[in-house]
């Protein structure tokens, strides 16, 4: 039984050391809005690296993205995704709502265009 408590304990702390390691390069903003329950800057979590996210998108010139069969430009659309939810561009994991009333688009404005910034590092 002590060993039980010993090893859920050892696992709850590397979970912790995890998250606080993904979180640390990432702006405030990105903890207060939950998004590195899911994402770091350099690797894959549960949804796609920032990094990763800033290459696919910034590169080879992208100017739109698409959101429910629409075209917007590009950092109009990836606000919609983060703040609406959705899947289908990083596989079959969907990307839960993270603000579907719209009362941090300024912040999640702000945090998308951070993330497409990493493209260029």
């Amino acid at each position: 039984m002590k060993l039980e408590i010993i090893s859920i304990a050892a696992a709850t702390g590397l979970m912790f050391t995890a998250s606080a390691r993904a979180a640390e390069p990432m702006p405030p903003m990105a903890t207060k809005l939950g998004c590195i329950a899911c994402h770091a800057i350099d690797r894959k979590l549960v949804g796609p690296a920032w990094k990763d996210v800033a290459k696919k998108y910034t590169g080879k010139g992208v100017k739109t993205f698409k959101y429910n069969g629409k075209e917007y430009p590009l950092i109009d659309g990836l606000v919609m995704k983060v703040s609406k939810g959705g899947s289908g561009n990083w596989g079959n994991i969907p990307m839960p709502p993270n603000d579907p009333k719209g009362l941090h688009k300024a912040d999640i404005t702000e945090l998308v265009k951070f993330e497409q910034s990493l493209a260029k590092k």
